[in-house]
């Protein structure tokens, strides 16, 4: 409060003995400071208040409206309201522009005598105020107030709606409007709008997709410093921060919020065109897009467009043939993560997805949703040329090259062209000397009222050219779920 009131007396020094020209700011300081020390061995008004001493009455009247609140001079701009009319004719600059006292080192133009003088310490390099717990030091003694507030763990500045509180008087003022419907800031590009200036400065970058923040380590550059420094955490492998409920650890603190999400089961973010529930706002987000068709992410090698970013990253793999994620036992790679881990149940025989019809197992969900229109004869594929039907996509894109009389796979040793790549490959044993044993083998199952034929083929590898050589197969099989057996008929074949 003294120093507030020692700040207005000095302004009104100055505004009394106007500057000399040629004169140095500093010098002008000083004298101005030899003038108010001899005002202030003349006072002769006492505040009933505080006790302070004042020279004059006006200036103890002026005094009076820290303990009245009172604030009688009002900007007929914006309606806020000052103690003094000296504040009210410097708070008019901001509307104007007016920019009255310039740098005469460096030219700069500042709206206030004040921040010209601590402009002016820029070029002196002066730092006055040290810190003594950390030995930072300040150009002004109310940024080290501030500074102090670090170590003393003080937050004097108290959110009544929440009860959250704050060191600083600005860190509350930009919380309030939490509470508020209120986005005073708006993204000039997509109309979108924002709480604080500061989250429509990150927005913005995904227009002009700025990446300030590079990683010093694999050189990614990131939009946020805080997405930055949870990369830092990859090459680190530090994980800071922990579940309470299953010990798992995580590198930011998002990534814990939405994980406790499986552990409380909450899904406050629901869609209103299907009521579909969501974790949090990022899936509801992405989800939306399913509703509106919109596809923003889009390929600039073959124009194919996307929902995320993610998925149009792990898509451009095709184009660069990049596969970096490769099996530890076999040394096959992949362009996926979840390909890879499909492809583990092939070592370790894992086959986690069972039917309840039947109890096979598979070792993928896709491939169990698949086999389930066994049971129940779902055949979704339809082929808009014919009518005919398939319970596999790939069976219908196959099916679609008899109409087209297409026949993408050609041999490379006699260039004859196949409609699929099974039939190449039963081609191909005619050049390398296999043969194959085609066997009809028909079965009855007790769910199925038909009898069903199946044509397997069995490639034998038995070399062309054996003379006089008969194979016969007579071949029981057992399924213990449908409990029948296969009977293959003897076949003699001679070679």
């Amino acid at each position: 409060m003294e120093e507030k009131e020692e700040s207005e007396e000095l302004s009104e020094v100055e505004e009394e003995h106007h500057d000399k020209p040629g004169e140095n700011p500093l010098s002008r300081s000083k004298n101005n400071k030899t003038i108010l020390k001899k005002r202030k061995a003349n006072k002769s008004v006492t505040c009933t208040q505080c006790g302070k001493s004042f020279s004059t009455k006006q200036k103890l009247e002026r005094h009076i409206r820290v303990h009245t609140g009172e604030k009688p001079f009002t900007c007929d701009q914006c309606g806020k309201s000052f103690t003094t009319k000296l504040y009210l004719e410097c708070h008019w600059r901001v509307h104007t522009g007016e920019k009255a006292f310039t740098c005469d080192q460096c030219g700069k133009s500042v709206l206030h005598k004040q921040s010209l003088k601590r402009h002016m310490e820029v070029h002196t390099g002066k730092k006055l105020f040290t810190c003594d717990q950390c030995g930072y030091e300040f150009t002004e003694k109310a940024n080290l107030k501030k500074h102090m507030t670090i170590h003393t763990g003080e937050k004097p500045f108290t959110c009544d709606q929440c009860g959250k509180c704050f060191s600083h008087k600005p860190y509350l003022v930009a919380h309030m409007i939490v509470h508020t419907d209120e986005k005073p800031f708006t993204c000039d590009q997509c109309g979108k709008r924002f709480k604080t200036k500061n989250s429509l400065e990150h927005h913005s970058r995904v227009h002009t997709g700025e990446k300030p923040f590079p990683c010093d380590q694999c050189g990614k550059s990131f939009s946020h410093r805080q997405s930055l420094e949870c990369h830092i955490r990859v090459h680190t492998g530090e994980k800071p921060f922990t579940c309470n409920q299953c010990g798992n650890q995580f590198t930011g603190r998002g990534a814990l919020k939405k994980h406790m999400t499986i552990h409380t089961g909450e899904k406050p973010f629901s869609c209103d065109q299907c009521g579909k529930s969501f974790s949090n706002k990022q899936y509801l987000d992405l989800h939306m897009r399913l509703h509106t068709g919109e596809k923003p992410f889009t390929c600039d090698q073959c124009g194919k467009s996307f929902t995320q970013t993610a998925t149009l990253r792990v898509h451009m793999r095709i184009h660069t043939g990049e596969k970096p994620y490769s099996c530890d036992i076999c040394e096959k790679r992949f362009s996926h993560k979840n390909t890879l881990e499909f492809h583990m149940r092939i070592h370790t025989g894992v086959k986690p997805f069972m039917c309840d019809q039947c109890e096979k197992r598979f070792s993928n969900k896709n491939s169990l949703e698949v086999h389930m229109r066994v049971h129940t004869g779902e055949k979704p594929f339809t082929c808009d040329q014919c009518g005919k039907s398939f319970t596999q996509k790939p069976h219908l894109n196959a099916h679609m090259q008899v109409h087209t009389g297409e026949k993408p796979h050609t041999c490379d040793q006699c260039g004859k062209s196949f409609t699929s790549k099974c039939h190449l490959h039963v081609h191909m044993r005619i050049h390398t000397g296999e043969f194959y044993v085609k066997i009809k083998t028909f079965f009855a199952c007790e769910n199925l009222s038909t009898l069903r034929a199946n044509e397997t083929y069995l490639g034998s590898c038995f070399p062309r050219g054996t003379q006089g050589c008969f194979i016969s197969f007579h071949v029981m099989m057992f399924l213990p779920r449908f409990k029948h057996f296969f009977h293959l008929l003897d076949l003699f074949h001679q070679v």
